[in-house]
């Protein structure tokens, strides 16, 4: 199937409604994030609730990288988090935060938002993602246990991290924190992310008010 079109057929199916996307998900938690529990007391992992839209500047980005956003490979629900995969994932996190140079959209295209790969070393926190999320697949890592996540920060303003779903839970690595730390720990209050079955189409996570913008800032 043409990508156009897949991907035009995924947004009419998150615009309907369609809880099914989830419901291979839902396993993993019976709480929602948006609960307000002492951290220690919260699931592991997150708890997908049902289908929603894909960011807007996903879509564009899927439109002219459509082999990044097709399903491929075995999907994975949960890596195991042993010495070697912490010590990929902290390599890779703490790598790019280094090299790439925080900037904004606007700064950086004279857009609001615009999600790409940060190859001239700069962008913002959806860039992150998208870099952090390649380099662990070229790692060997399966694409579906890398989500990537939208959120809203302690602001209250929309940003991408990226979700790596482990045995121990789902663990978040982010641009403005040098720590990969669980979701539970961020202070950050969950919106939507990737389906592991399928990275075009999209889960809710419990934040109901979706931002109008991810990474106004850096």
């Amino acid at each position: 199937m043409p990508l156009p079109f897949r991907l035009l057929l995924t947004l009419g199916l998150l615009f309907a409604g369609t809880a099914g996307v989830a419901a291979a998900e839902t396993h993993t938690a019976s709480l929602s994030p948006s609960t307000s529990l002492p951290s220690a007391t919260l699931p592991a992992h997150l708890n997908a609730i049902g289908g929603t839209s894909p960011p807007v500047g996903y879509v564009r980005f899927c439109a002219d990288n459509g082999a990044d956003c097709a399903a491929s490979g075995e999907v994975v629900f949960e890596v195991s988090l042993d010495k070697a995969h912490l010590s990929q994932l902290e390599k890779v996190n703490n790598t790019l935060n280094t090299e790439i140079e925080p900037v904004t959209d606007l700064e950086h295209f004279g857009e609001t938002e615009r999600w790409t790969y940060p190859t001239d070393g700069k962008g913002d926190c959806e860039d992150y993602v998208l870099a952090k999320r390649k380099a662990l697949i070229k790692l060997g890592w399966p694409a579906s246990v890398l989500l990537i996540t939208v959120v809203r920060d302690k602001d209250g303003d929309g940003h991408a991290v990226l979700t790596v779903v482990t045995d121990r839970g789902d663990l978040i690595l982010d641009n403005q924190a040098s720590e990969i730390l669980p979701w539970q720990d961020t202070g950050y209050r969950y919106v939507k992310r990737q389906s592991q079955g399928d990275p075009a189409l999209w889960v809710a996570l419990g934040e109901t008010r979706s931002p109008p913008v991810v990474g106004g800032g850096r």
